[in-house]
């Protein structure tokens, strides 16, 4: 009931205008906020065809005592969700008047003639051509487990696996209860649309995030060699932070910034969930940090995926918060040349990724070709995913080695990504970038999906790992210090 209840409160905020979706989110101290982020966006989206719903069934007339934004949430999960996860009062209410609001959602499909949920909504609420086929993308956390364990696992809980995708149209098929490797991320595996993990016991112990596939690109990409010192200048809610963790194999340091002291604190409990030591989170605007602290001295990466106006979350932000007006885009653009031409001042500054989750080319191109010009000589972009789909727009000369990414064209929430490099240090930084999944060997080939591989065998057998049944081959690769923990 806790999930319904916060998600009520923050609809209430918003009609009363108290914030956004995202910042109420934060507020409400809901654990579980890309659970009630999720939620509150899909009963947003709903929100037209569940008001007549209600007034069709009656509900809020017979039920006095039921507030119109807790009914909204409750019938958006009954009938257009996973099923209502509750009990008591309200699970019983939900079986009082569930054969009437079937009834009446069978009736307003009649009279719209559409036979499918997504047919009800309006072309934007829809949310644009692909959107609702976006696979849901899962991270095997390195920290805590590996791979194969984690295929195994999914195939003992019923999961069908198809080994690893050779085309993006691979993934756009997938259905039921199969899932792939992806084609471009070692570690990241796919499966169908709306597959929901939330309550599984690989996500609430930290051996998986879920984690849209085009924001693993920037962790992917800055590829800080272990042992690094790295910030993350905007950094909560940390998905990207315990990935460059893992990619650190948390030898290192990583400074991590954030202006909101709630979205800290949950970025706190969901790093510790992921195993993530060698870290340090500031209650700092990244704009105040000073590069010529001797803290920062050997700051060589630096991740920026500051605050934009979401254009690209076609999936889960209303549309009313993805429309940026011209006056708000400049103001937007205006901070992300400052916080980028900042974060290029850092003197050991080898390599920093800049990346956004909009589609506006002010916000990209334009950001990045404006700082560019500005630092003349010292930096330049370099063209770090050769294999990848889709490029930037042609705002400047080179603009095509940035990188985008869009849910008609990659299957994923629409990005974007740059990858800048001192000049100078060219040669061997670039060799340091990541190879797609389509270069490492793929999981299972040769053995059965699932086996160790031959080097990460032990004579003795290792301890059984609680979250995953059986004999957990990876799982001990925690770390505490930079030491694995035996």
């Amino acid at each position: 009931m806790a999930l319904y209840g916060a998600a009520a409160a923050v609809l209430e905020g918003l009609e009363r205008g108290a914030g956004g979706v995202k910042a109420l989110v934060f507020q409400s101290r809901f654990p579980h906020v890309r659970q009630l982020y999720a939620l509150v966006s899909e009963t947003l989206r709903y929100s037209a065809v569940l008001e007549e719903l209600l007034a069709g069934a009656a509900l809020l007339r017979a039920e006095k005592k039921l507030s119109p934004q807790l009914a909204k949430v409750l019938v958006y999960d009954l009938l257009f969700g996973k099923g209502l996860k509750c009990g008591g009062r309200w699970k019983a209410l939900a079986r009082r008047h569930r054969a009437r609001l079937e009834a009446e959602l069978a009736r307003l499909k009649v009279r719209r003639k559409v036979s499918g949920n997504e047919e009800l909504l309006a072309p934007a609420q829809a949310g644009g051509p692909g959107a609702s086929q976006v696979p849901r993308y899962v991270r095997v956390n390195t920290l805590r487990t590996c791979v194969d364990d984690v295929i195994e696992f999914f195939k003992r809980e019923g999961y069908c696996y198809l080994g690893k995708a050779a085309s993006v149209e691979e993934l756009r098929s997938l259905s039921g209860k199969k899932f792939l490797l992806d084609l471009h991320l070692p570690e990241l595996l796919v499966f169908p649309p709306q597959t929901d993990f939330h309550d599984n016991v690989l996500y609430t112990s930290g051996h998986i995030i879920l984690q849209d596939k085009a924001s693993c690109l920037p962790a992917f990409l800055l590829s800080p060699a272990a042992g690094a010192h790295v910030i993350d200048a905007c950094a909560a809610p940390g998905n990207k932070t315990s990935h460059l963790a893992a990619i650190l194999k948390n030898k290192g340091q990583i400074f991590a910034f954030d202006v909101d002291t709630k979205r800290l604190a949950t970025m706190s409990t969901m790093l510790t969930r992921a195993g993530v030591t060698g870290f340090q989170l500031a209650q700092q605007d990244f704009l105040t940090v000073d590069p010529g602290d001797p803290k920062y001295s050997k700051v060589a990466y630096i991740l920026l995926d500051p605050s934009c106006s979401g254009s690209g979350m076609v999936n889960r932000v209303p549309v009313a918060e993805a429309a940026a007006s011209a006056e708000r885009l400049q103001a937007l653009a205006g901070f992300q040349r400052k916080v980028l031409s900042h974060g290029l001042s850092f003197p050991a500054l080898r390599r920093l990724v800049y990346s956004t989750c909009s589609l506006h080319r002010e916000e990209n191109e334009d950001v990045v070709g404006a700082v560019l010009q500005e630092w003349g000589s010292a930096f330049r972009l370099v063209d770090a995913f050769p294999g990848w789909p889709c490029r930037g727009l042609a705002a400047f000369p080179g603009a095509e080695s940035c990188l985008r990414a869009s849910a008609a064209d990659t299957l994923t929430q629409g990005f974007f990504v740059a990858v800048l490099e001192r000049r100078g240090d060219g040669a061997a930084a670039s060799r340091s970038l990541p190879a797609a999944a389509g270069d490492s060997p793929q999981h299972g080939e040769g053995t059965e999906p699932g086996a160790a591989p031959k080097k990460r065998r032990r004579k003795k057998q290792r301890k059984v790992c609680a979250a995953l049944p059986g004999n957990c081959r990876c799982s001990k690769q925690r770390r505490s210090g930079g030491k694995q923990v035996k």
